[in-house]
């Protein structure tokens, strides 16, 4: 480590009398001071938070050598210069497994390149300084002398004798493998009428969240406890983590989550960086603030979808599906991702092919391998739109091999309404979905029969548009079987601490985080409803370790239905406790007591016999008028995980409606609708606009994101100039449906909604564009994005 002159080595805060903020400054002169006005700036306390900023690898694979750093020690402003090697001393390296993804296996990441850059963007020395500014300045006085090696790009010979292996230790580049046999594919294809097979290819890309990755930590000498401000989606976790790696105890360590500006899964992880930034707190015992910039969002934000998969799928003449088979390709970057890891992707893959339908027959394969590019790891609806669009597309071609209507072909599969509960082909436990409900639903709402009599008389026209349907199932409240059986420390249940303050108002304290989705106004309706107060009267508290129950955060659709879940069980438990005062007081049965609107009234009649604010006074300022043995309890904690399913599974249908231009390629989107059964809708807004929002996402996974790299792992489309995401301008109207079948799994019955856009979009979606085209005998795109080049390169065959 290299230290500027104004911050010896070996001396903290507290041993240097002078310094008032960790940093050592000329002890003010009071006579001076008063003698003029500003013109003494030397004896101006200077800030004591400092910014980082990393030298990073402009190589995707190479040895670092040496780091000259002479000269940015010298820069303006910088207060250290560290390298991954000194760094090391402070924190821990990790490894991104989890034991019940059997056979999984990565490296040892450490939170600063140590001797080996392995892709684009990670990070290889920190320099901290005044500002961000000084800090980026000085980073470009580092010299590195790098050994450029061989980079393992393409996931197809990633596992060939001849590719080199990135970390050696592991003996190949093969991080994690699954493959599932059901029934008996063999005799499923044999049995088939047609057999159709194909090969479907997913863009890589990202999640572009309004809000970059952001992490302010402080640790304090005095009390030996780091504080940590980050945007992430499950502080708990981070919390575990930080305390691990830098050798303390969970207690030392406390998190705060404030609203965070959009996550999608990308700040669920731990980042090597942000590990960076809680080291560096640490060891320059002062606070250290980092804010990653677009370009290194763009190449240190995990990717996703990254899959080449060949599909089959066998179908009678009379529409019964008879197997499916897919062997996936997916290619992550040179780690494991830590904790959840980069298996569970293709996992999820493998056991969400086939998912709605009834067939039993079924063969899977998944491979995992490292390659020398950025890191890919769980983003929304994980591995749900990839499984969804395999399944879908080959559903559409087989309907097409048959000739029959897609919707139709759908029906005669769907797991029936009536017979729940039911299990997939892979294992997968439904308690109770609506496919058939959901399908009426939605071809209801488009108008199905006049729609495709407008489709052919436009064709006849010269117009050519398509209709695409894509069913599709969603893993929601997930419990312990997602990360807690691996040995991750991620909680899969949630609480709810509820406090009637002295004025009458509930303060609600919850584990779970607002990443924008609105978990915080369900909470308050939860509680507000359970209680029986005006939801204006309810505030509710997220996001700090100190101060709210031990939770999972927000991830995988659970703050509802899990968190939500836990609210209402304690706005009831108060509830309880209120009335148990109030009757106390009133001399009366609190079974004939009721709180509603925020008073207490009876139960039969309604009438008020008075407000929570007096119930809320006599208990914390009179309690000598209670009568003998009478202790009001206003606090009540309770924690909800879901036990009889491992699983909430939600199901829907999605469709899309677009124009392709036979010149040009290009693709309009017409109408999109969406029909998802999420049991219990708490809030329609909310319920529609995750839906929509979703929808949104996985039509940039269809049409337009992708992360493109060159042959030598540089990604050569890092900024938002180049990456696509989707506009407002090009976006469809889209039309939300619900059928409504609650989880008996609670009280509530909700489901969680927030991925399920995400999950059907891409395979409507490509299922429209193929429907556009077949008539004129092109060849089926099965690759993602969709862009005009493929368009017109499908018609010329």
């Amino acid at each position: 480590m290299n230290l500027s002159p104004d911050q010896p080595s070996g001396l903290t805060a507290l041993d240097r009398p002078n310094s008032y903020i960790g940093r050592s400054v000329p002890r003010p002169n009071l006579a001076r001071l008063t003698a003029g006005r500003g013109q003494y700036v030397s004896d101006v306390v200077l800030p004591r938070m400092v910014h980082v900023a990393f030298v990073r690898s402009p190589h995707a694979h190479a040895r670092i050598k040496h780091i000259e750093a002479a000269q940015a020690k010298k820069a303006p402003g910088v207060v250290a210069v560290v390298t991954g090697a000194e760094l090391a001393k402070v924190i821990t390296p990790w490894v991104g497994v989890l034991t019940h993804l059997k056979g999984i296996k990565s490296a040892p990441q450490h939170a600063i390149a140590v001797e080996r850059a392995c892709w684009q963007g990670e990070a290889v020395c920190a320099v901290v300084a005044r500002t961000r500014a000084q800090a980026e300045d000085a980073c470009a006085l580092v010299s590195v002398d790098y050994e450029v090696l061989p980079a393992v790009t393409d996931a197809e010979t990633a596992l060939d004798p001849a590719t080199p292996v990135i970390h050696p230790e592991l003996g190949d580049n093969l991080t994690f493998e699954r493959t599932l046999n059901a029934g008996d594919p063999d005799k499923g294809f044999a049995q088939a009428d047609a057999v159709v097979e194909t090969t479907l290819v997913f863009g890589r890309h990202t999640g572009v969240t309004n809000e970059p990755r952001a992490i302010v930590t402080d640790w304090n000498p005095g009390e030996q406890r780091l504080t940590v401000y980050q945007g992430t989606q499950a502080p708990h976790m981070t919390q575990n983590l930080f305390a691990k790696h830098l050798g303390l105890e969970e207690h030392q360590v406390r998190v705060l989550t404030k609203d965070v500006g959009g996550s999608f899964g990308l700040k669920v992880h731990i980042y090597a960086d942000e590990m960076a930034t809680v080291a560096l707190s640490k060891l320059l015992q002062r606070p250290v603030k980092f804010v990653a910039d677009r370009f290194e969002s763009f190449s240190t934000d995990i990717h996703a979808r990254d899959h080449r998969i060949k599909a089959k799928i066998g179908v009678k003449n009379d529409g019964t599906i008879t197997a499916f088979e897919i062997d996936d390709l997916t290619g992550i970057g040179p780690y494991s991702v830590y904790p959840r890891t980069s298996g569970i992707e293709a996992n999820q893959v493998v056991s969400l092919v086939g998912g709605s339908y009834t067939c039993p027959n079924y063969r899977a394969r998944a491979r995992v391998v490292f390659q020398n590019k950025n890191v890919m790891c769980q983003y929304r609806a994980v591995g749900h739109p990839i499984a969804t669009a395999v399944t879908e597309v080959l559903v559409d071609l087989a309907a097409v091999r048959i000739g029959m209507d897609p919707a139709e072909l759908r029906r005669r599969n769907l797991f029936p309404d009536d017979k729940y509960p039911a299990t997939s082909a892979a294992g997968l436990k439904f308690e109770k979905l609506s496919h058939h409900a959901s399908l009426d639903k939605i071809l209801a709402m488009m108008d199905y029969k006049k729609l495709r009599a407008e489709q052919a008389d436009l064709r006849a026209r010269g117009i050519h548009r398509g209709i695409g349907f894509a069913s599709f199932i969603e893993v929601t409240n997930p419990s312990a079987a997602f990360y807690g059986v691996g040995g991750a420390r991620i909680s899969s249940q949630d609480g709810a601490t509820l406090r009637l303050d002295a004025t009458g108002a509930v303060f609600v304290h919850s584990g779970v985080t607002e990443q924008g989705q609105g978990a915080e106004s369900v909470l308050a309706q939860c509680v507000a409803t359970s209680f029986g107060v005006p939801i204006e009267r309810v505030r509710v508290i997220t996001g700090d370790t100190d101060n709210v129950p031990y939770g999972g955060g927000t991830w995988a659709s659970r703050a509802t239905g899990i968190g939500g879940e836990a609210a209402w069980q304690a706005g009831k438990a108060l509830r309880a406790n209120v009335l148990a005062a109030a009757a106390s007081i009133l001399q009366a049965d609190p079974q004939a007591l009721d709180i509603r609107a925020g008073v207490i009234v009876d139960a039969d009649s309604g009438r008020e016999r008075m407000g929570l604010d007096e119930v809320a006074r006599v208990v914390y300022f009179r309690p000598d008028t209670l009568p003998p043995g009478i202790q009001a309890e206003f606090v009540a904690t309770r924690h909800y995980v879901p036990r009889q399913w491992p699983f909430a599974f939600t199901n829907g249908v999605q469709a899309s409606y677009l124009d392709v231009d036979i010149r040009t390629g290009a693709i309009k989107l017409l109408r999109h609708w969406c029909v998802e059964d999420c049991g219990t809708v708490i809030n329609p807004q909310l319920v529609d606009e995750q839906i929509r929002g979703g929808i949104v996402q996985g039509i940039g996974a269809a049409l337009f994101e992708h992360c493109l790299y060159d042959e030598s792992g540089q990604l050569l489309n890092g900024n938002l100039m180049d990456y696509l995401v989707p506009m407002a301008a090009e976006m469809p109207d889209i039309d939300i449906g619900h059928v409504v079948t609650p989880t008996a799994d609670s009280e509530l019955g909700a489901k969680g909604c927030g991925e399920a856009g995400t999950a059907g979009a891409p395979g409507a979606v490509m299922n429209a564009v193929n429907d556009a085209l077949c008539p004129l005998g092109g060849a089926p795109i099965t690759t993602m994005p969709i862009t005009p080049e493929q368009v017109l390169a499908a018609l010329r065959k």
